[in-house]
């Protein structure tokens, strides 16, 4: 039963026509939870990695399930793809197929993240460079195939070309052994560090290596994130790495506020420079702040909520995957989204992992659009978001540009649907 409450209009019903042809952007779309089943099997076998299973559904049976009994069994997936990835070839397909499958359902624009050095083979002669260029490659050869139509353009009338940016994540915490190649031979470098020495030394190795890239080699690298565990591994430990990205105008998210509380949130904001938010759950679940100092919960999560949807602080939503690594929420209707609606957050929505999810960006408006009052104006405001609130890999006038027309686009769908 849809969410309502005695302000709202009557929720206005979208078909699923509608919303895989209206422009829409992805802007939290991580390239290893998002392979083809298909295409992660033939992977597999090229490098000659085992799998659970060597079919599409024994993979769904056995790894990529409908729904997790925790965030542990979530994660599982990921040591599979990240094993399949570290190939050029494989690279560049999977980031060539994830493209292409955004541009079947309507969204011309992606920010597409991992952690490359969760993929660099040293031993192999798989570097930050080789994996970056790699990546690249896939993305803009689905774009130069796309925005060669004679349908694609900037003109009136015509469907908004394809664009894409590339986030870099580093990781809260990684082990001695089994993260990746690169990880255990860092380990091994600085094996009289401690722990969190040697994950901050690869952090700011990776943030040097992604602003050299970019201004080098003319990447499309436009944001920094940080991913992983999250409790136990607060962002201030690595407020030099932002600091680093905020000094070489390199945009930034952050994961915070997905499995810890909302001052991990204002943490990311106050230390980290954080542009937008990557899931931002707890913000409005007070019971899930720890720090002792914060004596009215209640009354700090209201007011960093009007803290951040005074400043347009965007949230990078993502609800399948919220349902699946936190149980508690139960049904959709619980989902914390239906606060950020009612206190005016800025909200994108995203997929997070296609593949481990089993989602699509369509699917994702539709689970919000069917279960929350979202008016025409409304979504369109949640679209214009995607495009106003991405990292755009150009000047800010090409940008202002572009959102244009993908949102004069947006109205001419609502026409062709009859809602305009």
């Amino acid at each position: 039963m849809p969410y309502s409450s005695s302000s709202a209009a009557e929720p206005t019903t979208y078909s699923l026509d509608f919303i895989r042809e209206m422009p829409k952007a992805d802007l939290h779309l991580h390239l290893d939870g998002s392979l083809r089943m298909s295409s992660l099997i033939e992977m597999a076998k090229k490098v000659n990695i085992s799998l659970p299973a060597d079919t599409v559904e024994g993979l769904k049976e056995k790894v990529f399930k409908p729904s997790y009994d925790n965030l542990g069994e979530y994660l599982a997936g990921f040591q599979y793809t990240c094993a399949v990835l570290r190939d050029i070839e494989n690279m560049e397909r999977a980031a060539y197929e994830l493209a292409v499958d955004n541009l079947a359902e309507g969204v011309n624009y992606i920010e597409v993240r991992f952690a490359p050095q969760l993929l660099m083979d040293p031993a192999n002669g798989i570097g930050f460079d080789e994996v970056m260029k790699a990546v690249n490659n896939g993305l803009q050869r689905a774009k130069d195939e796309y925005n060669s139509r004679n349908d694609v353009g900037l003109a009136p009338g015509l469907k908004p070309p394809f664009e894409y940016g590339i986030i870099n994540c580093a990781m809260r915490m990684f082990g001695k052994k089994g993260f990746s190649p690169y990880y255990t031979q860092l380990f091994s470098l600085m094996r009289d560090h401690d722990e969190i020495s040697v994950i901050k030394a690869a952090a700011m190795e990776m943030i040097r290596a992604s602003v050299r890239m970019r201004d080098e080699e003319g990447l499309p690298i436009v944001g920094l994130d940080i991913a992983g565990q999250e409790n136990g591994y607060p962002a201030h430990r690595f407020k030099e790495v932002y600091e680093y990205a905020h000094q070489n105008f390199l945009l930034k998210t952050v994961h915070a506020g997905e499995a810890y509380g909302a001052e991990s949130i204002f943490e990311a904001l106050t230390r980290c420079y954080a542009d937008r938010l990557g899931h931002g759950y707890s913000l409005f679940s007070p019971e899930l702040i720890e720090d002792p100092s914060i004596t009215d919960k209640k009354a700090y999560s209201k007011h960093l909520a009007s803290f951040i949807a005074d400043r347009r602080i965007a949230i990078e939503v993502c609800l399948t995957s919220n349902l699946q690594t936190n149980p508690s929420i139960g049904d959709i209707t619980n989902h914390n989204f239906r606060f950020m609606l009612e206190n005016r957050i800025a909200t994108v929505i995203c997929t997070d992992n296609r593949l481990v999810s089993s989602t699509t960006l369509s699917d994702e408006y539709k689970l919000a659009l069917d279960n929350f009052p979202i008016p025409l104006k409304r979504l369109k405001d949640m679209v214009a978001y995607g495009f106003k609130k991405n990292f755009f890999p150009d000047t800010y006038i090409k940008k202002r540009a572009y959102a244009k027309h993908s949102l004069e686009y947006f109205d001419t769908i609502a026409r062709k649907y009859g809602f305009i």
